[in-house]
């Protein structure tokens, strides 16, 4: 219980990464939620990229944690 909230902010910033990343592969022009970042398509893709990894890796880790192993 204790590593459930990293757990969830994980899969929360993997499936958001996801979406994003998918949504930017439709439409080069819809950067979505990082709209705001500077660097066009290459930079939204790498940055969703990021959240991906992260997200998976994060909630792996705690998904672990918590059953102790």
């Amino acid at each position: 219980m204790k590593y459930a909230a990293v757990q969830v902010i994980g899969v929360l910033l993997l499936v958001v990464g996801a979406q994003g990343a998918i949504r930017l592969l439709v439409d080069h022009d819809d950067g979505g939620f990082l709209r705001w970042l500077p660097g066009g398509f290459g930079a939204w893709m790498v940055s969703y990229a990021v959240a991906v990894v992260v997200g998976g890796l994060s909630a792996a880790w705690a998904a672990r944690k918590g059953k102790g192993k």
